[in-house]
């Protein structure tokens, strides 16, 4: 009588969907570099702080190059926080991010805004 055994994934299978997972994913921040770029010339690293301004909450962005800041007016630094925030919608913008277009990678910064100042609350809770 025949038993039923479960079958093996094959290794092929798992280097294929693996290989297919890893070009979606070079093609993503090799496309999201290039819209960063094509807001502001050199802009290899985003950062977002939230704070709050007359009691409304904003996001402070700074866009930098390697070698520092880059030149960018508002609309810039609009368009690149709704393309980060288009780009990763689970992402929580209420906490300073870090994104890095050469490795693609959107990370939590902790070191953007000391606690002390306040700036991540609003005046009510600050008084």
């Amino acid at each position: 009588m025949n038993t039923h055994q479960p079958t093996r994934h094959l290794r092929a299978a798992q280097a294929i969907k693996g290989a297919r997972a890893a070009r979606q994913r070079t093609r993503f921040v090799v496309t999201v570099a290039r819209q960063l770029d094509e807001i502001a010339p050199g802009t290899v690293r985003v950062r977002t702080v939230p704070v709050t301004r007359d009691d409304r909450r904003r996001t402070f962005v700074v866009l930098d190059s390697a070698t520092g800041p880059v030149g960018a007016d508002r609309e810039q630094h609009r368009a690149a926080f709704g393309l980060l925030s288009r780009a990763f919608p689970g992402a929580d913008w209420s906490r300073p991010q870090t994104y890095d277009a050469r490795t693609g990678v959107l990370a939590v910064d902790h070191l953007a805004t000391p606690a002390a100042l306040g700036t991540d609350t609003t005046t009510e809770t600050r008084r």
